[in-house]
């Protein structure tokens, strides 16, 4: 995931993350506690307390669970964040979100349920970062 995506919530993580790489494959249900980035594959339930970043071109087969979550990938599962969800254009979603703020960039498909747990409305927005780097 480039590190200019999503930095509101990445500008929050400290530490080193966990990293699942592109091409690696998890099965199994997993807990801890931090930042987690998933490249590769899960299958598998998770309980996350810290953000949990799904990379542009990750799977995940099972529900997720965290404090924070960022979707660029594909989701057949719930999600449930305690705090903020964020789905990028590049989303999919095949199973309800929930979350206590949730911002949907236009493009993200989601096949299912919404709930917002909290006063706020859901954000809607349009990916204003690229994923190429510029010409110059």
């Amino acid at each position: 995931m480039p590190a200019g995506k999503f930095r509101r919530m990445l500008d929050t993580v400290s530490g080193s993350p966990t990293f699942i790489g592109n091409g690696t494959t998890f099965s199994g249900d997993f807990s801890g506690a931090g930042h987690f980035v998933i490249c590769g594959s899960v299958e598998g339930n998770c309980q996350i307390d810290g953000l949990l970043s799904l990379a542009a071109g990750g799977q995940w087969k099972g529900d997720i669970h965290a404090r924070n979550v960022v979707v660029a990938g594909d989701v057949d599962g719930n999600v449930f964040a305690d705090t903020k969800l964020e789905l990028a254009y590049t989303a999919r979603v095949s199973g309800s979100i929930n979350g206590a703020s949730i911002a949907i960039a236009e493009g993200a498909v989601i096949q299912g349920e919404m709930h917002v747990r909290g006063s706020e409305t859901v954000k809607r927005f349009k990916e204003k970062r690229k994923d190429e780097p510029e010409d110059s």
